[in-house]
């Protein structure tokens, strides 16, 4: 199933690619996402154009720390964007990340504690004002594997609302 969605993502993406309008997306961009993925909350998130065809790069940390857990997490996502109509695009991407965690609820009785690789898709819609603003929706699924805990070895759907500065 998991490796489904994520083909399933690339084969759309594929046949739209050479169907979408001529757009430029910004060089930069700097803000905030806003999901609930593995209980970090809100992520800084920077976004890098690659190359001259649409693409991009979006680096996210996340971080938290509070009576039960602290924990960051780092994930890296290569973005192809594609043009729906004016400021409406739409893009879907793939990536990795890691998650750590330090569990101070139960001095690490339940194995929580340690440092954790997971795999990401990425599918979302944006828009780009006329100002330097864009806003976006999007929904993040992540395979976490390489953990002694059940729970991180599983699908874990983010949803986000994005908030970014472009320059």
């Amino acid at each position: 199933m998991k490796k489904l969605f994520l083909l399933a993502a690339f084969i759309i993406g594929a046949t739209f690619y050479n169907q979408a309008e001529a757009q430029t997306i910004s060089d930069n961009a700097l803000g905030l996402r806003f999901g609930g993925g593995d209980g970090v909350g809100a992520e800084i998130s920077y976004q890098r154009a690659v190359g001259s065809n649409n693409n991009r790069l979006e680096l996210d940390l996340g971080w938290r720390d509070n009576s039960d857990y602290d924990a960051f997490k780092l994930t890296g996502i290569y973005q192809w964007v594609w043009n729906i109509e004016g400021g409406f695009n739409w893009y879907a991407g793939a990536g990795a990340g890691l998650l750590g965690v330090d569990d101070t609820r139960f001095n690490d009785r339940d194995g929580d504690d340690g440092t954790y690789l997971f795999l990401a898709g990425n599918v979302g819609i944006e828009y780009d004002f006329d100002i330097p603003l864009l806003i976006s929706l999007d929904v993040r699924p992540e395979f976490g594997f390489f953990s002694d805990n059940d729970v991180l070895n599983e699908f874990s759907p983010d949803i986000a609302l994005g908030i970014r500065y472009q320059f």
